[in-house]
């Protein structure tokens, strides 16, 4: 009869290990992913989808704190800039901000669990919806507040399945390989 099976998550293997460019690039790259997405699926006259590269920055800050530096909403705001169409800094300014907040709260509260998270990612979400809707009224357009209401929901209720999807990507990530000498 053969032992217990043994899986990666239990313990280490001999000759294996997380592969560290994977581990280190696979946060940025499906963060970059997740905020080009978006604008494959539909056209819309109103925001309808979520803010999903917003969604994945907000997660993966939340399951791994001290994963991404601080810094890491410049560059990568930048990069969802490129592609949301909003003003261009918004989300360079607005992710910066998300970072240092997300900063703040995981120094003050460092014990955490599902109620908190979602209520943090719920207020950061709703706060990054309408500065979004604010940025782009400064900038010219004339859009009521009502036309976001549909975003804002979508987005709050899709969160836990974006944090779901980032858990599994983080499980890849940390998946030991053969090690090769």
């Amino acid at each position: 009869m053969m032992g217990p099976r043994r899986s990666a998550a239990t313990g280490p293997r001999i000759n294996r290990a997380p592969s560290p460019l994977v581990a280190l690039t696979l946060p940025w790259i499906s963060i970059m992913l997740a905020s080009v997405v978006p604008g494959w699926a539909m056209i819309a006259s109103a925001p309808v989808l979520p803010p999903l590269g917003f969604l994945f920055f907000i997660s993966w800050q939340q399951l791994r704190p001290g994963l991404l530096p601080i810094w890491a909403g410049l560059p990568l705001g930048l990069f969802d800039d490129l592609f949301s169409g909003q003003p261009f800094g918004s989300a360079v300014l607005l992710w910066s901000l998300s970072a240092i907040v997300l900063e703040v709260i995981e120094t003050r509260l460092p014990w955490r669990n599902f109620v908190t998270e979602w209520l943090v990612a719920i207020g950061l979400i709703v706060a990054y919806i309408v500065l979004s809707l604010a940025l782009v009224n400064i900038a010219g357009a004339a859009a009521p507040i009502h036309v976001i209401v549909p975003q804002i929901v979508i987005s709050v209720l899709s969160y836990p399945l974006v944090g779901l999807i980032v858990a599994k990507i983080d499980r890849i990530r940390l998946t030991p390989l053969m090690v090769l000498k």
